[in-house]
C-alpha cells in the first residue's frame, strides 16, 4: 500500500516553523506532495531539504516568494519532471514523478483572480495538464493528479454557493473544465467515497473565524484515471491538521 498526501502549505518557511518536520515524521507518507512553497531551495535550510527517510525535489518559481511544488518521496521514483511548457514552469506550477505502477502530477493550479484577470492562463493550465493526463494514459501509465486546483467543482464543493458563481474558483469556466477533465476518464477520488456528503472543505479564509465556522471550498484534490480508482482504498481530508489555511489530502493505494 502507498499513501499520498498532498499539502497547500502556503508558504514552506512558515509551515517549518509550525512543526512541519515532525509532522512530516509522524505522518510517515510514502508520497507528500506540496502546493505554494513559496520559496527557491537556495533559501530553505538543509533540515528542510534532507529529512531522514526521504528524498526532495523542488520545482519553484523564478519569482522569488511566490508559487511552487515540491514532492518528499520515500522511493526515488524512475523519471522527474515539469511540464515543459516555459510559461507555466517558471511559476513551478508543476511537478511529475514516474513510478513502476503509476505518475504522479503535483500541481498548483493558478488563480484566476478577480474579474478572472488570469482566466485565460489558468484555462491554458488546465488543458496543458489534461493532455499530459491523457498522452501518460494513452501509453499505459496510470496517473495520480493532485494538489491545489483552485476550483470548487460543484456547489456542494463550498458553503455558500449562491454568493460565488462570479468569484475566482468557482467561475462557470473553470467548472466546466473540470467537468470536461472528468468526462475525459478521471475520477474525483473523495467524491466516489463520499458522493452526496456536504461540508467537507480543504481551504478556508483567514478572515471571519472561517475555518472555526467550517465556511470553506473544496478546492485540494486526489483525481486519478478511471481504470486505477480500484486501486484507491482510501481519499480523506484531514481538516484537523492546521499550519496553512488549507488542509492536506489522502489517499491510499493498493500498490506495492
Amino acid at each position: 500500500m502507498k499513501k499520498i498526501l498532498s499539502w497547500n502549505v502556503n508558504g514552506i518557511r512558515a509551515v517549518q516553523k509550525k512543526g512541519f518536520i515532525d509532522w512530516l515524521k509522524k505522518e510517515s507518507p510514502d508520497i507528500l506532495a506540496i502546493q505554494e512553497t513559496k520559496a527557491q531551495i537556495e533559501q530553505l535550510d538543509d533540515e528542510l531539504i534532507n529529512i531522514d527517510g526521504y528524498k526532495s525535489c523542488f520545482m519553484s518559481a523564478k519569482r522569488k516568494g511566490y508559487s511552487g511544488t515540491a514532492l518528499y518521496l520515500k522511493e526515488v521514483p524512475e523519471k522527474i519532471e515539469n511540464l515543459g511548457i516555459e510559461e507555466f514552469d517558471d511559476e513551478g506550477r508543476a511537478i511529475i514523478a514516474h513510478f513502476k505502477d503509476f505518475s504522479l502530477i503535483n500541481c498548483y493550479f493558478p488563480n484566476s483572480q478577480e474579474a478572472g484577470k488570469r482566466l485565460d492562463y489558468k484555462l491554458r493550465f488546465c488543458d496543458a495538464i489534461l493532455n499530459k493526463c491523457n498522452e501518460l494514459v494513452a501509453s499505459g501509465k496510470n496517473v495520480v493528479l493532485c494538489g491545489d486546483y483552485n476550483i470548487a467543482h460543484t456547489e456542494i464543493d463550498l458553503k455558500n454557493p449562491k454568493s460565488n458563481h462570479k468569484n475566482p474558483g468557482f467561475l462557470p469556466e473553470e467548472r466546466e473544465w473540470m467537468t470536461k477533465y472528468l468526462d475525459a476518464g478521471y475520477a474525483d477520488v473523495f467524491r466516489r467515497f463520499h458522493p452526496d456528503e456536504k461540508d467537507h472543505y480543504t481551504w478556508w479564509s483567514y478572515r471571519f473565524s472561517a475555518r472555526e465556522k467550517n465556511v470553506g471550498w473544496r478546492i485540494d484534490y486526489h483525481c486519478v484515471n478511471e481504470n486505477f480508482s480500484d486501486k484507491v482504498i482510501k481519499s480523506e481530508i484531514r481538516n484537523e491538521v492546521m499550519g496553512s489555511d488549507h488542509c492536506p489530502v489522502s489517499i491510499d493505494l493498493d500498490v506495492d
